[in-house]
């Protein structure tokens, strides 16, 4: 007969363990009046590693030996929620007014790059790509990337895959998903799997926003959504010149619909839109020789 492993319920010094930790490692702020959720969001890893409480587990997650068990409690904690096409106006504004502005350089050789930073499961990768494809079609056989990153390795792997079920693809119009998909069924459920005229132009990577980013080459467009509302002032406030430093002089950031640059001119950007910021220009000099991504 198998033993049901009882879990105690989370303590304040193990609560404020883990929060500080989980705060250290990715900027993600777990506060006290979501401890249940914690409790609850925890409690799968708890039996994964084999412990009846969260003492015993927060001693281990911040010890030497727990380190390969940290990423699999912030995935735990992380809300991967996405669907294709979200944030409609954001797809529209990509390709109606960012595009246009790189179509010639991009025809006489250079590349053109898109972060989806915080990329969940791909579905905000994919979307961008096919707005691109479809909006300029010849850019399929030019240098058209898109960088899809996360902190969590499992949908890093998933968007990679890209295989999608049934009720993960509402978001598509129908004639992109005949397009750009192949449905298959597995276990009597129905897929979509994309196919390699989509998957041919992202490159999915784990990437932690906080710690170093190896990027070699600016980006002409950043999407970075529903990631920085989980981060408190100073985080964001030190993450945004990062940004502005990465950024190509024309390209443009698109943040979630709930997320706003406080000081926008303070950190390199001019606020253009709802949630849409373009380089502060004036201040090229000051922001110029940051980080870049070969792919």
């Amino acid at each position: 007969m198998n033993t049901v492993l009882h879990i105690d319920e989370i303590d304040d010094a193990s609560f404020n363990a883990i929060a500080e930790l989980t705060y250290r490692e990715s900027g993600l702020q777990l506060v006290a009046e979501k401890a249940s959720m914690i409790q609850s969001r925890l409690r799968h890893r708890l039996k994964a590693v084999g412990l009846n409480n969260f003492k015993s587990y927060a001693a281990l997650v911040c010890s030497a030996e727990g380190e390969s068990e940290r990423p699999h409690m912030i995935s735990a904690l992380t809300t991967n929620v996405s669907h294709f096409f979200r944030e409609q106006h954001h797809f529209d504004i990509l390709a109606n007014h960012v595009l246009p502005v790189f179509i010639e350089k991009v025809r006489k050789g250079d590349p053109f790059r898109i972060w989806s930073a915080g990329c969940s499961n791909g579905q905000e990768a994919y979307s961008i790509i096919m707005t691109v494809l479809e909006s300029f079609p010849e850019i399929a056989s030019l240098d058209f990337k898109v960088l899809a990153t996360d902190i969590d390795p499992e949908v890093v792997r998933f968007a990679s895959k890209a295989e999608y079920p049934e009720r993960l693809v509402n978001g598509i119009p129908k004639p992109l998903l005949h397009k750009y998909f192949d449905k298959f069924e597995e276990d009597g459920e129905r897929f979509f799997a994309a196919k390699p005229s989509l998957k041919s132009h992202v490159v999915c990577n784990e990437l932690n926003l906080l710690a170093a980013w190896p990027m070699k080459k600016t980006m002409n467009v950043i999407f970075c959504r529903n990631v920085v509302i989980y981060f408190d002032g100073q985080t964001q406030k030190n993450l945004w010149p990062r940004f502005s430093a990465l950024l190509d002089t024309n390209g443009k950031l698109f943040l979630g619909h709930s997320e706003r640059i406080a000081e926008p001119v303070l950190s390199g950007f001019i606020n253009d839109g709802p949630t849409s910021y373009s380089p502060d220009t004036r201040d090229i000099a000051s922001r110029r020789g940051g980080p870049s991504y070969v792919t």
